[in-house]
C-alpha cells in the first residue's frame, strides 16, 4: 500500500512518514498543494493524507481538483482542531474522513485502516481474479486450482498492479513509481527480479496465467490455452 502525505509542516510530515513506514506502508511526502496535486493525479496511491492549510494551493482545492478528474483515491484531511467549516467543506467536496491536529498514532492508524477497508470493499474485499488465479492482497496469498502460495509484500503489490490493469501493458517505469515511488533510485533490474519471482510462483502453481514481456514496452498478463 502506498500513501501520499501532503503536509507543509516538515517535522510533522517526517514524523508521519516514519510512523507509516513502521506500519509497513510505502510513503511519499510533499509540502505544498501544487506538488500534492501533481503526485495525486498519477493514480499510484492507495490513500492521501492531505493538510487543508497549504502553500501554493490549499487542500480543499487539491481535493476538488482530483475528484473533478475522477480520481477516487481515499482522502483523509488533516485539519486544525475545532475548524468545523473546513471539515464540512472537505467532506462536501469528496473527502473520506478527517482527523484534527494534534492526533494520536492509534487514531491515525485506525482511520487509515477504515478508509482502506472501504476502498477495498469495491474490489470484492480485496480479492482480485484473472484466469485461474486469485490474489488476496490483504493476506498476501496467491491461489490457483485449490493450491495457495504466500507472496512477499512487493510481489503482492506487483501482481495486484498487473491484475488491476488486466490485459493492459504496464511499463517498468509505472511499476517503479507504484512500488517504490517517484524519487526512488530503484533500477529496472529490480523490477525484472520481482517479475522473475512471480513467474516462478505461477509456474509452481501450474497456472495458465503468464506474465509476458512486450520488448521495449513492459509487461502484460495473458492466459494460455
Amino acid at each position: 500500500m502506498r500513501i501520499l502525505i501532503v503536509e507543509d509542516e516538515l517535522h510533522l510530515a517526517e514524523a508521519l512518514t516514519q510512523i507509516l513506514r513502521k506500519h509497513h506502508y510505502s510513503v511519499d511526502a510533499v509540502h505544498d498543494g501544487r506538488s500534492g496535486l501533481d503526485y495525486a493525479v498519477s493514480g499510484i496511491y492507495d490513500l492521501l493524507l492531505l493538510d487543508i492549510m497549504l502553500p501554493e494551493m490549499d487542500g480543499i482545492s487539491v481535493l476538488r481538483a482530483i475528484r473533478k478528474q475522477g480520481i477516487s483515491t481515499p482522502v483523509i484531511l488533516l485539519t486544525a482542531k475545532g475548524e468545523i467549516t473546513d471539515k464540512v467543506n472537505g467532506l462536501d467536496h469528496g473527502a473520506d474522513d478527517y482527523i484534527a491536529k494534534p492526533f494520536s498514532t492509534e487514531e491515525l492508524m485506525a482511520r487509515i485502516r477504515a478508509a482502506l477497508r472501504r476502498k477495498h470493499e469495491v474490489f470484492a474485499e480485496d480479492v482480485l481474479n484473472f484466469g485461474d488465479i486469485e490474489l488476496n492482497a490483504t493476506n498476501l496469498k496467491l491461489m490457483c486450482k485449490g493450491k495457495e502460495m504466500k507472496l512477499n509484500p512487493k510481489e503482492s503489490e506487483l501482481l495486484e498492479l498487473l491484475l488491476l490493469r488486466k490485459q493492459a501493458i504496464t511499463s517498468k517505469e509505472q511499476i517503479i513509481e507504484k512500488l517504490w515511488g517517484f524519487d526512488s533510485e530503484v533500477e529496472h533490474n529490480n523490477v525484472e527480479v520481482y517479475i522473475s519471482f512471480l513467474r516462478k510462483k505461477l509456474t509452481f502453481l501450474a497456472s495458465a496465467v503468464r506474465i509476458n514481456t512486450v520488448r521495449g514496452v513492459g509487461y502484460v498478463l495473458e492466459v494460455t490455452v
